[in-house]
């Protein structure tokens, strides 16, 4: 088994770090250069950012974020939020971004994640995938765009498929019913696509105990936790986190 990762993420608005519930209900977490050195620091293995608002107002991901958070670490920064082209992709890995996080562009348009993992290598490409609980989609989960506000009428598991047939070299689903609740992971959405591609899943959505993070390897199958919450109001540091999984058995990184 390789060794478990694990990736606090900044949901950014106005310039500063967020958190909400459910994708609303959102509130201040702190400064994000500031955050980003904290969790180098505290022995993060790799960071998220994520505009969360630039899909909705219809925009490209701020990049002066993305310069000055990749400017004060070193471990991989994955960036994602109103990334659209090809074009986007090239100027945020410019700004000092490692790997790139298409959502709703890809929804939209799926041949960008074959373009995209044809010029900057699937290993430089995650495809975020937000689902909702739906009863009448074959996998019970219906995949949403638009930072949730948007039902695509699409299975969330088969677009995972389609996504690995399309180059995609990692994925990072996030269940809207359980975001920012504390109350795990969705365990049923995370392992449904886990099972259904052989890519690498990144966890997210809802880690508020100790016991989530190893739930969401050892029932998830994820190789990667992200969390937020937890990490910005100081619930638990990343140290913490990784002797529990290694109390628990599961291999982490220094």
């Amino acid at each position: 088994m390789k060794p478990v990762r694990i990736m606090p993420c900044l949901d950014m608005k106005n310039g500063r770090v967020v958190k909400g519930v459910h994708f609303a209900d959102i509130r201040d977490a702190g400064d994000p250069v500031e955050n980003a050195k904290f969790y180098q620091s505290e022995g993060a293995d790799e960071l998220a950012m994520l505009d969360i608002a630039a899909t909705l107002e219809n925009r490209a991901t701020r990049l002066e974020w993305v310069k000055n958070v990749s400017s004060v670490i070193t471990i991989p920064l994955t960036v994602g939020g109103g990334i659209g082209s090809l074009d986007d992709i090239k100027m945020v890995l410019d700004a000092g971004a490692n790997n790139v996080s298409i959502n709703s562009a890809a929804v939209k348009d799926p041949a960008i994640v074959e373009k995209a993992a044809k010029t900057i290598g699937p290993e430089r490409l995650t495809i975020a995938i937000d689902g909702r609980r739906n009863a009448a989609m074959p996998s019970g989960y219906e995949l949403v765009i638009s930072g949730g506000t948007r039902p695509t009428g699409k299975d969330a598991v088969e677009w995972a498929r389609q996504c690995e047939s399309l180059g995609a070299g990692a994925l990072l689903p996030t269940s809207m019913d359980g975001d920012g609740t504390l109350q795990g992971y969705d365990i049923g959405f995370t392992s449904a696509i886990a099972d259904a591609v052989s890519l690498p899943v990144i966890a997210s959505g809802g880690a508020g105990k100790l016991e989530h993070f190893a739930e969401a390897v050892e029932k998830g199958r994820a190789e990667v936790l992200l969390a937020a919450s937890v990490f910005h109001f100081r619930t638990y540091s990343i140290r913490q986190v990784k002797e529990y999984l290694k109390g628990k058995g599961i291999p982490v990184l220094p």
